[in-house]
């Protein structure tokens, strides 16, 4: 924004923003210029959503490119950003993204391909889900969960894994994801599509994912050298 342009709440900002916006349009389209894409970024959420969403609602055909400028550190950047882009891109708003964050720049693509995929505008990759630690916890969940993924990290089709630490509850809260394990008392089972395929000692369940994961990673490896479309999920 031009100078004194960025002074008060987020609805004024708000409208200062798509008013310049609007300004540099209009500028834009007298000199003949008609493939024009749209940025309306804060550093702060709520101004930000508030931005995007009235220039949405305007009468005009540009495109809207979605970010959260200026983000910062890469926990609390994503964070933001998945707030700040997230919930216009659940509202239909917005047509590309960019995630800036204080970090390496694949670590930005992860974020924004994280975003997309959790609101499945794009699956792609692996989806991780994992229990927290709540009282029914009865395993050690933070190397098991690092390890699968690190696994996961080989697999490219969208594939949603569990790993859950609760025999209890784990599969009833993992039912819906394509393959898992749920450990506790010094056992655990692994399972696909809700399905459990073989029951272990807990020491074996890790491995027992992982060579999963490196079949399935295999599997892709190989369709994407043979130039064959990854399936989605697994069968």
């Amino acid at each position: 924004l031009e100078r004194g342009r960025g002074q008060g709440g987020p609805d004024d900002v708000a409208q200062r923003m798509v008013d310049a916006a609007m300004g540099h349009i209009k500028i834009l389209e007298e000199l003949g210029f008609q493939d024009i894409k749209v940025s309306l970024k804060a550093s702060d959420v709520l101004t930000n959503i508030a931005a995007n969403r009235l220039f949405a609602s305007l009468p005009n055909r540009y495109p809207l490119h979605l970010g959260l400028t200026e983000a910062g550190p890469t926990a609390t950047g994503a964070l933001k950003s998945a707030m700040g882009i997230g919930i216009l891109l659940a509202e239909g708003i917005g047509d590309t993204i960019r995630v800036s964050l204080v970090d390496q720049p694949e670590v930005e693509v992860k974020v924004a391909r994280q975003i997309l995929a959790n609101l499945q505008e794009k699956p792609t990759g692996p989806n991780l889900i994992a229990c927290p630690t709540c009282g029914r916890l009865e395993i050690d969940m933070m190397p098991m969960v690092a390890r699968v993924e690190t696994a996961l990290q080989r697999v490219k089709r969208p594939i949603t894994v569990s790993v859950m630490g609760c025999v209890v509850n784990g599969p009833g809260e993992g039912m819906h994801a394509d393959i898992g394990i749920a450990g506790g008392k010094q056992k655990g089972i692994l399972y696909r599509k809700g399905k459990v395929i073989s029951t272990m000692p807990e020491s074996e369940l890790v491995d027992s994912l992982v060579r999963e994961l490196d079949r399935i990673a295999d599997e892709d490896r190989d369709l994407i050298a043979a130039g064959q479309e990854l399936p989605t999920g697994i069968p």
